[in-house]
């Protein structure tokens, strides 16, 4: 404990560092009040949060569940009609899309070929296309409140101009774009100004935004039992720390790879053979390559059962899909999360770049030639390890399912035992201790979790 607490100190001494975790606070803090100011052509006050009043209504587990899971990423600002509802997600869309094309698109593949200059290039292709993705999800979110969430003809008094109206929806898609423009501005900025990942962070401080209230709900519940409910509590408390403790080892854990670097003169057969050594370093291959990107990929086709299931709505089967908790639903998750994981992790790491950047660099791998030969045995042990590392993250995606109704007793607290939010949250953390460590050791301070073993051998 001591040493934490001198550590904090240690930050808190660098200037430079108090600095960018101060200008981070404060965007975090605009973000989360934006996030509360809601569409000026709709008085919630009449309804409160919409997701609430939704399942109030009526609504299906398939609707509430996924609309909840979007909620989180915006902090609620979806179920509060903000200005923020879109969030930072349009802009995740568009990184998306824009690294898919620069599969098949040479001018893409170009630019990110061109160092600083490409990437600036590509950002700003990026936030074009972030405003292209706000046109199209604007009118959606619109349309949704106005034909699901809050039907006009039986919630008129929660208008204030009618949602038929040009009035209505001009001035909100635009308020909505902007929103959401606002938002990348605030993480690009947190990016430039501050420390860490400024769009993983506001979508981590808008899920854990979150946490509190959906912990609380979950106690009312469990109390509510009588006295098994504090027992039942503290059990899930440890859970919950448990899955943490695992997706951090699902995050950080690598198959190291050992790589030679061999002299000139190995390499040419001279005289001082034995006495220079070629450097020995390793490349670190993720098990978890595609991180969360699966399982973004899989609940947006999730959908599409849900809606196949309309066809046919007395079939008890496909009725399934339409609940997030149910075994058909998850089980079709995990499977798609598995095909993704691979897809990914194939389209991302380029074993064949990689395998001929160490050939020009005078590198290799033991007992392996260069070339094609090191290029096929990367991809080997990739494939090898992407398959327990797919799976382990296809169990994390479906663990709220597998917990929900067991023990733990609410929909928004199961939510916060796996899938997108948890390894999300995780991940964020993992990065931005990582770059407060790199202050502190490069003005030789120990790091947030730096161990005595890591100071005595130098590792």
């Amino acid at each position: 404990m001591k040493e934490f607490i001198q550590t904090l100190k240690n930050i808190w001494s660098l200037k430079e560092l108090r600095e960018k975790i101060l200008f981070t606070l404060f965007i975090i803090l605009v973000y989360r009040f934006a996030s509360f100011i809601s569409l000026p052509a709709i008085n919630l006050a009449e309804v409160g949060d919409l997701l609430e009043h939704y399942k109030n209504q009526g609504g299906n587990k398939q609707g509430a569940g996924l609309l909840g899971l979007l909620s989180s990423f915006t902090g609620g600002a979806f179920s509060h009609a903000s200005v923020m509802a879109l969030g930072i997600m349009p802009y995740i869309s568009a990184s998306i899309i824009v690294q898919l094309m620069g599969m098949a698109i040479p001018y893409l593949q170009k630019l990110q070929k061109d160092g600083e200059s490409g990437r600036n290039t590509l950002n700003q292709i990026t936030r074009w296309l972030t405003i292209g993705v706000c046109l199209v999800q604007a009118p959606s979110y619109l349309g949704s409140i106005t034909g699901m969430f809050l039907p006009y003809a039986q919630f008129q008094s929660a208008y204030l101009v009618e949602p038929n109206s040009i009035m209505f929806w001009l001035p909100s898609i635009v308020i909505l774009v902007a929103g959401s423009v606002f938002a990348m501005w605030l993480g690009e900025k947190i990016t430039d100004k501050g420390i860490g990942n400024g769009i993983s962070i506001l979508i981590m401080v808008g899920i854990l935004s979150r946490l509190p209230e959906a912990f609380g709900q979950e106690i009312a519940v469990q109390n509510g039992k009588g006295g098994l409910g504090s027992i039942m509590i503290l059990v899930e408390v440890l859970f919950w720390m448990l899955v943490v403790l695992l997706a951090v080892v699902l995050s950080v854990a690598v198959r190291k790879i050992p790589i030679q670097y061999v002299s000139r003169a190995q390499a040419r057969g001279g005289v001082n053979r034995n006495l220079m050594q070629g450097a020995r370093q390793w490349i670190p291959l993720k098990v978890n390559a595609a991180g969360v990107m699966p399982i973004i990929f899989a609940q947006a086709l999730m959908f599409v059962p849900g809606l196949l299931t309309k066809m046919d709505e007395s079939n008890t089967f496909l009725a399934g899909f339409k609940n997030v908790f149910s075994w058909q639903y998850n089980v079709l998750f995990a499977l798609l999360i598995i095909i993704f994981s691979f897809f990914y992790t194939a389209i991302t790491i380029p074993v064949n770049q990689m395998a001929d950047d160490l050939k020009r660099q005078g590198g290799l791998v033991p007992k392996v030639r260069p070339g094609k030969e090191t290029a096929d045995y990367l991809d080997d042990i990739l494939s090898k390890i992407t398959l327990p590392g797919s799976i382990f993250l296809s169990i994390f995606a479906v663990l709220p399912a597998i917990v929900h109704g067991s023990f733990v007793q609410t929909d928004a607290f199961a939510l916060f035992f796996g899938g997108t939010s948890l390894l999300i949250m995780v991940g964020v953390v993992l990065d931005t201790v990582q770059q407060i460590n790199t202050y502190l050791l490069n003005h030789h301070y120990d790091g947030l979790m730096q161990s005595k073993l890591s100071r005595t051998t130098g590792y």
